[in-house]
């Protein structure tokens, strides 16, 4: 097989397991009725709790007034609150409520075991390698976005 037909299977592959595990986290989310968005929010809230609306939108890699939109929705539900900060009262320190803390800690379990099914069998050595090419390619797309 030539490069460039090596490049494009890896590539489609790689669009291929994307696909299925968000499709098989997002059927799992939805039981709790949540989104994926609203899940990776919830998640990333419960590693780093306390974090303002600003610091989560850009560790999330989200615009802001998308962020809002997400946090303004697990709002509704009971399932984050707001908090001003002493240092500057317009900015918003996000945590999750008792209810949100068990449900986040639900998904984290979830995905901990899918993690370990979908990685059953795989060479430690070879996830190693992988993680390196997957970080190149990221830090590659994220190049291209940039122009």
């Amino acid at each position: 097989m030539n490069s460039d037909a090596v490049k494009a299977e890896f590539f489609d592959e790689l669009l291929k397991v994307n696909r299925k595990l968000r499709t098989m986290f997002d059927a799992q989310v939805k039981t709790q009725g949540l989104t994926l968005a609203r899940a990776r929010l919830m998640m990333h809230i419960a590693k780093h709790e306390g974090e303002t609306q600003a610091e989560l939108a850009e560790h999330m890699q989200i615009e802001q007034p998308s962020l809002v939109g997400l946090i303004d929705g697990l709002e509704k539900k009971g399932l984050v609150v707001r908090c001003t900060t002493d240092e500057d009262r317009r900015a918003k320190r996000i945590f999750l409520t008792p209810a949100a803390r068990r449900e986040a800690d639900g998904m984290t379990a979830f995905v901990a075991n899918l993690r370990n099914q979908v990685l059953s069998g795989v060479d430690e050595a070879d996830i190693e390698s992988a993680t390196r090419v997957l970080s190149t390619i990221a830090r590659n797309v994220g190049d291209v976005s940039d122009c």
